[in-house]
């Protein structure tokens, strides 16, 4: 797959090409043949939900998207390796019936992020609330994690 941009500047005119990798080229393939065959379909990148990580002094916080998705079916694990993983269950069932027509559509799946963390937090003291698609996830900072700022002096390098 190609695509070309044309660049004016001035009296000059160019055609800018660039090329996808391989990978976001079957990426393209596979969601357009759903598109050709006509049959609902789901973004290759719709298993993973989309997070922000974040640090203040005392904790770590990670938030993610989980639309549609319940409380009951989402679940949080942290590992002795200091890894979290979100997991959840998408249900999503839409139902119409008119006049002469009826149409419904059936959605279950999963999606699942693992995030690395720093090692000195406090897992036991962890929580997870959800509201409104968005989960969020704060882990306290240890007091060995909070005083790992080391102060390092700047002097005028020497000649040489």
């Amino acid at each position: 797959m190609k695509n070309a941009i044309t660049h004016t500047a001035g009296n000059n005119s160019r055609e800018i090409s660039s090329h996808g990798t391989a990978h976001s080229e079957f990426k393209n393939f596979l969601a357009n043949f759903w598109n050709l065959v006509d049959f609902p379909h789901h973004k290759l990148e719709e298993t993973e939900p989309k997070i922000e990580v974040s640090e203040n002094k005392d904790a770590v916080t990670i938030s993610a998207e989980l639309p549609g998705v319940k409380e009951n079916d989402i679940d949080v694990q942290i590992s002795s390796d200091g890894y979290l993983t979100i997991s959840a269950e998408k249900r999503s069932e839409t139902e119409k019936k008119e006049k002469n027509n009826y149409f419904s559509e059936i959605y279950y799946g999963s999606v699942q992020r693992t995030v690395p963390l720093p090692w000195d937090l406090d897992f036991q003291k962890a929580d997870a609330d959800y509201n409104d698609g968005i989960l969020k996830i704060a882990i306290p900072k240890t007091q060995i994690e909070k005083s790992k700022v080391k102060k390092i002096s700047v002097k005028k390098a020497k000649k040489q």
